[in-house]
């Protein structure tokens, strides 16, 4: 089942472009579920987190193409 948050704008050659909608609710409940203290006060996500964290989201996308 493909991401509620994600769209796939191509894929090609093994890459693939996905349009993110930063306003969906299942999308925020993964940068939550992300958000560490990066430095003292400081919260957010961490890059490679992320990048993780999408790749297994976008598995199923990734093989229905």
């Amino acid at each position: 089942m493909k991401p509620s948050w994600a769209t796939v704008l191509s894929n090609k050659a093994g890459l693939i472009e996905i349009e993110i909608n930063d306003k969906d609710p299942g999308f925020h409940s993964i940068i939550e579920e992300l958000s560490t203290e990066i430095e003292p006060e400081i919260i957010g996500v961490k890059a490679s987190d992320l990048c993780k964290r999408l790749s297994i989201e976008m598995i199923d996308t990734i093989e229905e193409n």
